[in-house]
């Protein structure tokens, strides 16, 4: 798949990169990835995709753009409230970035239609802002062999790990699943939406534009990947933190004696948990 003038131009900082050069940039050209959500976290994951020249981005999500979106979903205007975050979203990529086609999904992830969505790219940048996603798209992945670049924000924290449970570590251990991370399915309200709570805008442009270059890396096979490892985030006192991830042999989906076999409603809803 050769480039073309404008392309090897458009990613000239990228081509002189000994670890990316024109076969890296070809793979980006060649990739699809999958974003769930187009709000805070998924506004910078999908400008960062586009600039870098994913050949294929899809977009879930079901929502219209408000004017309260606007302080932290930086790829949605003041032209487009009202409208579908999926045609604004698409709007803004083709402006930024012609070469990059732009797969709509004006939908909600579902138990019905997760395995659909996901099997069709080669990585996914979970997006979302609700633990029942959170959950169905990372046994999705699994069920698909897909990996899944996971991240979450608070009001002045946020957090973000890649989950490949269907793969394992050197020692022959299969790495974590979200549910290793998180346990069973939250109750509603324990963790409040930032509509209630609040939410620095900048905040999700740093762990959106750390999930972009998290998917960049799995799309290159380059670096080493979050896989195994979940890396914290606290804004107020600029720090990191890193912290292993391990899988837990009690887990339901990829444990000892795992219950869940397959994508189903009831695995979602909090009465499961």
């Amino acid at each position: 798949m050769a480039l073309s003038d404008d392309e090897i131009e458009r990613y000239a900082r990228h081509i002189v990169l000994a670890d990316v050069g024109g076969p890296g940039q070809n793979k980006l050209k060649a990739s699809k990835v999958l974003v769930i959500g187009a709000g805070g976290l998924g506004a910078p994951v999908l400008q960062y995709l586009a600039a870098a020249g994913v050949g294929t981005i899809g977009i879930v999500d079901d929502d219209v753009v408000s004017l309260s979106n606007l302080q932290r979903q930086t790829i949605h205007s003041t032209d487009f409230i009202g409208k579908p975050k999926v045609d604004s979203a698409a709007h803004f990529i083709a402006a930024l970035n012609p070469h990059v086609k732009v797969e709509k999904h004006q939908t909600r992830i579902t138990p019905d239609n997760a395995m659909a969505l996901v099997s069709a790219y080669d990585v996914v940048a979970d997006a979302s802002d609700n633990f029942a996603t959170r959950f169905l798209v990372s046994d999705a992945c699994y069920f698909a062999g897909k990996p899944v670049v996971s991240a979450a924000v608070g009001q002045f924290d946020g957090q973000i790990s890649t989950f490949k449970p269907y793969l394992k570590d050197e020692s022959g251990t299969p790495f974590p699943t979200y549910r290793c991370f998180m346990g069973d399915l939250p109750p509603p309200g324990l963790f409040p939406a930032c509509e209630v709570e609040g939410i620095l805008g900048a905040l999700p442009g740093i762990l959106g534009a750390m999930q972009a270059m998290e998917a960049i890396k799995e799309v290159l096979q380059i670096g080493t990947s979050l896989a195994g490892r979940i890396l914290l985030y606290d804004a107020l006192s600029a720090r990191f933190l890193e912290t292993t991830l391990e899988w837990n042999p009690d887990n339901p989906l990829t444990g000892r004696n795992a219950t869940i076999h397959g994508i189903r409603p009831e695995n979602y809803s909090p009465s499961s948990a």
